[in-house]
């Protein structure tokens, strides 16, 4: 239980009444966020926020697409690849999805591997995890280019249907893939700081925390699984539906 505010001679000071009185009671308790690092706790922050930009951005999607009168493009027609003279639906939205959750198996261990200071190990996972990361982007690269070049859909415009089809889809995968690119950005950094010694010795610098503590490898693996965890959605409300 939370411990009463008290005063120098040891006697309990009444909480305020109302809400006044629980934020007091919360703000003297030492134990709730005690020895957790500052950068995970902020990281946390900023991934519920980043969760209401995401839901606001997909439920949009899903009241445009109910309320519009236009036909809606067939998600499985729209990005279907013809391979060896046959038109297979979705195939490389599977690859880049299996890629992506991948990546999520690789960061977890990484994490692990840093927390026992492995560095050698938790540099190459790192790395892997940033190669996956990129072959992501460049795929989600590759099928912007075609449905631009081949489709002709624009942010403004569909000739296979609903106008808000080309609009919503470029907003909502393109932010998702910012942050893929943020991530592989940020990863390659985590990786040369592990394997030059830099969390080990705490040298001065960027991303670097406390001596001896590998926990921006973890902060980095909650913000990388977070982007995984996203994409799941994105592909079940975009693609499957």
């Amino acid at each position: 239980m939370t411990q009463a505010i008290r005063t120098s001679t040891g006697e309990p000071l009444p909480l305020p009444e109302g809400i006044q009185g629980i934020v007091a009671d919360w703000s003297s308790d030492q134990r709730a966020f005690k020895n957790v690092p500052w950068g995970k706790a902020m990281m946390w922050i900023f991934l519920l926020s980043d969760t209401f930009i995401f839901s606001s951005f997909l439920i949009s999607y899903m009241t445009v697409r109910m309320s519009t009168t236009d036909p809606w493009p067939n998600p499985s027609e729209v990005f279907a690849l013809t391979l060896f003279g046959k038109k297979i639906p979705l195939i490389l939205i599977a690859i880049m999805t299996f890629v992506l959750i991948s990546s999520s198996g690789t960061m977890a261990m990484a994490v692990k591997f840093g927390y026992e200071k492995n560095r050698r190990m938790t540099f190459i996972l790192l790395l892997i995890t940033a190669a996956l990361g990129a072959t992501f982007v460049g795929m989600q690269a590759f099928e912007w280019t075609k449905l631009i070049v081949d489709e002709g859909i624009r942010p403004w415009g569909n000739p296979l249907g609903a106008a808000q089809f080309g609009s919503t889809f470029f907003m909502i995968t393109g932010f998702h893939g910012t942050h893929v690119s943020i991530g592989v950005i940020f990863l390659i950094i985590v990786a040369i700081k592990v394997v030059r010694g830099d969390l080990d010795h705490e040298r001065p610098g960027f991303m670097t925390g406390r001596k001896g503590k590998y926990e921006i490898v973890e902060i980095m693996g909650l913000y990388w699984h977070f982007v995984d965890l996203v994409w799941v959605f994105i592909f079940a409300v975009f693609y499957l539906w």
